[in-house]
């Protein structure tokens, strides 16, 4: 019997002991679990904040930032079009008859009344010759038929003609007066046909194109040369109908034009056509140029042109595009809060062609920093220090341009 109990009490023993090992084993295995799935958590940040740490100080200035606002952006409807002369005439022969000289060629300059092309008007003259020699003679048949008249009109009196003579006179003499008439209309016109052979100018402007040579033969209606007036350029422009409840004349609008670059032209919407175009559905607008300071209108027709009408009270969130950083669809900014540099995706709208603003849609607040031209080489969590307007130059070797140079 004292056998048997100390037996049972080993089996026991044997049993607590390795009840306790398993456990033991089982609460190490958790831990380790745990230890593991907080590295794989941490892993991904791990090299951003190594790198974010590793990057030198960003030492910037106050005019390295911007601070987010917003700006009158031109949001109205896109007006595209063409730089065109409100003055400019198409000069057609109202003759036939061969060309003989061209005075004018295609850019110089015209006075009302130069002459720029001159047709043959050797028959036209000789037309003119044998109209007035008809008319002198009917002219002096009509004086003859007038002092018949007067003369019968005195014997009648006396008594010394017959009524019928007098009244056969007064028709010879009303006879004579339609022909005359009739033959002063022909010198007249034979007249007026010679002076439609010399084409001259309509106004003061310049030759834009010449349509014809020397030795051409122009048939009535036929194009002989242009004449425009650069001083009356207009924009000719079209503007789709789904804004056109929008447009309003006098409203100002701002376009750029092909050939200036650089320019930035303000003008006026003066017409606005009440129907759209059947085919295209867009609404042809005219708008006038606003002479600015300093600043001349083209004087040159056909020039294309791109703007936008202003619609006024659209005032959005909007930077210049030299603080936007693009990779191919996406943009972003480089917001600076506190010390920090952050990364900030951003979404984009439309792009004043007139400033160079872009409106941006989500991302920035109102009141929020920016880096005005950010660089390649910038960390997101960089740690940011402010510098004075005007930096000690011996303190740039240890820190890095807010352009990333």
């Amino acid at each position: 019997m004292p056998h048997q109990s100390v037996r049972r009490t080993l089996h026991s023993l044997i049993l607590t002991l390795f009840a306790t090992v398993a456990l033991v084993a089982c609460d190490r295995a958790a831990k380790n679990a745990g230890a593991q799935s907080q590295v794989a958590a941490s892993g991904a940040s791990k090299p951003a904040a190594r790198a974010a740490s590793a990057a030198p100080v960003l030492l910037v200035a106050p005019e390295d930032v911007r601070t987010v606002s917003r700006a009158a952006v031109a949001g109205g409807p896109v007006i595209l079009g063409s730089v065109q002369p409100e003055r400019r005439a198409d000069l057609r022969a109202e003759v036939s008859a061969v060309v003989t000289q061209v005075l004018k060629e295609n850019g110089e300059a015209v006075r009302r009344g130069d002459l720029l092309v001159r047709l043959d008007d050797t028959s036209i003259r000789d037309s003119m010759a044998s109209a007035e020699e008809a008319a002198r003679a009917s002219g002096q048949a009509h004086e003859q038929a007038e002092r018949q008249l007067q003369r019968l009109k005195t014997l009648q009196a006396q008594g010394m003609t017959s009524m019928q003579a007098l009244e056969d006179a007064e028709v010879r003499r009303n006879n004579a007066q339609s022909d005359l008439v009739g033959a002063r209309a022909r010198v007249a016109q034979a007249r007026q046909q010679l002076q439609r052979t010399e084409v001259r100018a309509p106004f003061d402007g310049v030759v834009s194109d010449r349509k014809v040579s020397v030795g051409d033969t122009a048939q009535v209606g036929k194009e002989l040369v242009k004449v425009i007036d650069p001083a009356s350029m207009r924009l000719e422009g079209v503007v789709s109908a789904d804004r056109m409840h929008e447009l309003r004349i006098g409203q100002g609008v701002r376009f750029r034009v092909n050939g200036y670059p650089q320019v930035d032209f303000t003008g006026q919407v003066h017409r606005v056509d009440a129907a759209a175009n059947a085919t295209t559905r867009q609404v042809a607008v005219l708008v006038t140029f606003v002479r600015m300071p300093g600043q001349e209108p083209p004087r040159v027709a056909g020039l294309y042109a791109e703007g936008r009408i202003d619609v006024g009270g659209q005032r959005p969130l909007a930077l210049p595009e030299a603080s936007v950083a693009r990779a191919g669809d996406a943009a972003h900014v480089w917001r600076v809060r506190g010390n920090v540099l952050s990364k900030v995706a951003v979404k984009l709208g439309e792009r004043d062609a007139r400033s160079g603003l872009v409106v941006v849609r989500e991302g920035l607040a109102e009141g929020d920093e920016v880096l005005r031209s950010p660089g390649s080489t910038l960390v997101d969590g960089q740690r940011v220090e402010r510098a004075a307007a005007t930096a000690n130059a011996a303190s740039a070797p240890r820190t890095a341009a807010a352009s990333g140079g």
